[in-house]
């Protein structure tokens, strides 16, 4: 993956400045994770403190520049923590080993969301469930028409993020059911709507 150390260096301070929206929207997330979890695409850990019921996160993270934060973050968290630099399309796991997965804002990004969403489906238990955060493309026509235009400028301004993806149809298309709700996220943004929702294997 391309490093993005001054996006990476921002990234703090957008989520210490995040309305009380977002800050909610990532509590519900994590809220239930329990057992052995993987959170792909960590960032610079800031779910970490979120983390209650977890038996072990396993955090892959293939920014340099927010892996060592995410490396430095962890060390303060309620639940083990292990950050590994990895790519989301080619997890280095065996298959059907974690209980819960966690994707947070992350396969807007991934060059493969397809390939990605096959990887979570392989790598978690049959009874296992994949949490989801993420941004899709907008409903109204002429704000999908503008997320389209603006996609090739706003992916090199923000470390690859597409405003215009549609993850749920990545995740249905590896297997999984999934149940979402849409959910606020504050002022108006290219990136929105954001949906909060869980997939189990079918």
């Amino acid at each position: 993956m391309r490093s993005h150390p001054i996006f990476a260096r921002a990234w703090d301070l957008l989520m210490r400045v995040a309305p009380p929206h977002e800050k909610r929207n990532r509590e519900e997330l994590v809220a239930m994770a329990s057992g052995t979890v993987l959170e792909i695409g960590a960032g610079t850990g800031v779910n970490f403190p979120r983390y209650r019921d977890a038996r072990l996160v396993v955090a892959v993270e293939p920014e340099p520049t927010m892996a060592r934060r995410a490396q430095r973050r962890s060390m303060a968290a309620t639940v083990p923590v292990r950050v590994l630099r990895g790519d989301a399309e080619a997890l280095p796991f065996e298959d059907g080993v974690f209980d819960t997965v966690i994707a947070c804002n992350v396969l807007c990004s991934v060059p493969r969301p397809a390939r990605a969403a096959a990887e979570l489906r392989r790598v978690l238990r049959p009874r296992g469930t994949v949490r989801f955060y993420e941004h899709v493309r907008s409903l109204s026509p002429r704000a999908g028409r503008t997320q389209d235009l603006i996609q090739p400028l706003w992916s090199r301004l923000a470390a690859g993020c597409h405003p215009n993806r549609d993850p749920v149809a990545a995740l249905r298309g590896a297997g999984f059911e999934v149940r979402y709700r849409r959910v606020s996220v504050g002022p108006a943004s290219p990136v929105r709507p954001h949906v909060l929702g869980i997939g189990r294997p079918r």
